[in-house]
């Protein structure tokens, strides 16, 4: 490595890659953000990164490394501290006889690699990264679980030398604000937000304790030897919650708030009796959530423009349906936040409250003193609302109200638990609604689901399964089956599962005359194929195909959430026939 210190400025002089206009014009913006230069340079579009990465590399003879593309080994990565990778823009890349390869983002930070070399107790060897890759590396891998260990193991030797568990200790007193417990649920909380977690479950079993993530729909396991510290955590958890510490025979439900990482999150936790203890879940509510519009949940803009078409209207039924998890509260919330203006009430009963959101009145259900949905729907009418949501229709009563409601008057938005847009029809007549009532006020169905994204940092060709080719061929026609789909081949960006993040995939089923008369007749079997028909109505199966062709997401995924749904198509349509019939 060169002695003498590379001055980025006068390199890409010499190279006549930029001009001294340009470069006075960046050292300007260099003092006006603070930005080091290289990166004032790249803000200002005067040298591409890549481009600046290359040459630095060669400058100063030292190897590029595409973090991208390079698998970490966290066992190696972890030799360095945490405080010491942020502080120094420094990771450890690999180890070996001669010392350790360390990436950096200023390779030319002598301090740096000073403090790096002592810390480590051996010689290191540098090697270029970019910024944006190493700061996200160091989210990804510095994860809290040989943290929360540690504390478990502190807390279970703590515990052990008590007679009995101090409860009030463990809840109220300051004094112990840097209890093990404590400490504990932070590094809990703390690696959740960082992996980007939905629901933290904490369960426990016969001879261990189990803490899971929920990241994109699927469960990430860590195992706790200490079995005996799950009542610590879920006596603060209660009190935290301010739920009955004393009450561990029947479910109980709390929220709190907490701020992690400069960020605020609703935590709505839940407590059910298991055969080893209490299970403990909290969903991790991100309070920007509620800036949420139709817009930006990923909606189709085919689909986007037919939905505010429907919720523009003044009264009316509209029904979202789907399992659960499958983002129906979020495009429910998307569209209150389309509609909440000064001009409108907005009245909303549900179970239980997600978001709390400005100027609309939220009812929460509580069942144990007889507030159930029917009968806070049968106040919230003599309150004069404009628009009325209902967190579920799970019963007769509640939907007779509802369609009364928007019978008279009021747009009414709800959700149902059924498998597609077509079988929620039948399902409000298996609940006692009148079909003549059903037909005069709904308006619409929207489906929907949750698949998971393809990494976009390992993202590449794939070849389809035998089986995943006959379903496409009968799905969408066999030339569907020769196109190029996509997958991801698992990167350190993605904890090797080939996917980050989720989109929703929708299916939407606007009402006409010819439908609203089969279902005023409570035909059916009409109804369904004429909803099939009808041009602008395409089936969840096809719109997340649509997603594989263009590389959102893969084929497996949109098999996964539609493929039971086709291959049974025809036995439903043969189930609703003879219901219809009785």
């Amino acid at each position: 490595m060169q002695s003498k210190k590379v001055y980025i400025g006068q390199m890409l002089l010499d190279k006549k890659i930029i001009t001294q206009e340009q470069l006075d014009a960046a050292i300007e913006h260099q003092k006006a953000t603070g930005l080091r230069l290289g990166q004032a340079l790249i803000d200002l579009h005067l040298v591409k990164e890549d481009q600046l990465l290359k040459l630095l590399s060669e400058q100063l003879n030292v190897p590029f490394i595409n973090l991208r593309e390079y698998t970490l080994i966290p066992e190696v990565v972890n030799i360095l501290p945490e405080f010491h990778a942020r502080h120094f823009r420094a990771l450890v890349l690999k180890k070996d006889k001669d010392g350790y390869l360390v990436g950096m983002v200023d390779p030319q930070d002598i301090l740096a690699k000073d403090e790096i070399s002592q810390l480590l107790k051996s010689p290191i060897h540098i090697a270029l990264v970019k910024e944006d890759d190493l700061m996200q590396s160091i989210d990804l891998v510095y994860r809290r679980t040989a943290e929360i260990s540690t504390f478990a193991e502190e807390l279970s030797l703590e515990l052990g030398k008590a007679q009995e568990l101090n409860v009030t200790q463990l809840g109220e007193n300051v004094s112990v604000a840097d209890a093990p417990v404590i400490k504990m649920l932070k590094s809990i909380f703390e690696d959740a937000v960082q992996m980007g977690a939905s629901d933290i479950h904490i369960e426990p079993d016969e001879h261990v304790l189990r803490i899971r993530q929920r990241i994109d729909g699927v469960l990430y396991e860590q195992i706790i030897k200490e079995k005996k510290i799950i009542q610590a955590l879920t006596l603060r958890l209660k009190l935290i919650a301010g739920i009955n510490i004393t009450e561990k025979r029947i479910p109980q439900d709390g929220r709190f708030t907490i701020k992690v990482k400069d960020k605020t999150f609703d935590v709505r936790l839940s407590t059910l009796p298991v055969q080893f203890g209490e299970s403990v879940v909290m969903r991790l509510l991100g309070q920007s959530a509620v800036k949420l519009n139709l817009t930006k949940i990923g909606m189709p803009d085919t689909i986007l423009i037919r939905m505010r078409r429907i919720i523009a209207m003044p009264n009316g039924l509209l029904i979202i349906t789907g399992p659960t998890g499958s983002g129906k509260t979020t495009t429910l919330y998307g569209a209150l936040a389309e509609l909440n203006d000064s001009t409108v009430k907005i009245i909303t009963v549900e179970d239980p409250v997600e978001y709390r959101l400005p100027r609309i009145n939220q009812v929460q259900i509580q069942s144990s003193i007889d507030l159930t949905f029917a009968r806070a729907l049968r106040a919230i009418l003599r309150q004069d609302p404009d628009i009325i949501m209902i967190g579920e229709l799970r019963d007769g009563e509640t939907v007779s109200i509802a369609l009364r409601a928007a019978l008279t008057g009021h747009l009414v938005l709800s959700t149902l638990h059924t498998n597609d847009a077509i079988s929620s029809v039948m399902r409000l007549l298996d609940m006692g609604a009148e079909s003549y009532l059903v037909a005069a006020v709904l308006r619409g169905i929207l489906a929907q689901r949750l698949v998971r994204r393809i990494c976009e940092e390992c993202i590449q060709d794939t070849e389809l399964t035998p089986q995943e080719k006959v379903w496409i061929s009968a799905v969408a026609g066999p030339s569907y089956a020769q196109l190029t789909y996509k997958n991801g081949k698992g990167c350190n960006y993605c904890h090797n599962s080939g996917y980050r993040g989720q989109i929703g995939v929708f299916e939407l089923l606007e009402l006409n005359e010819k439908l609203i008369d089969a279902l005023r007749d409570r035909n059916m079997t009409e109804f369904s194929h004429l909803a099939k028909q009808q041009e602008t109505y395409r089936p969840l199966a096809l719109s997340g195909l649509d997603m594989a062709v263009k590389g959102i997401t893969t084929v497996s995924e949109v098999l996964r959430i539609s493929g039971d749904t086709f291959f049974n198509e025809e036995k439903k349509e043969t189930d609703t026939s003879s219901q219809a019939a009785k």
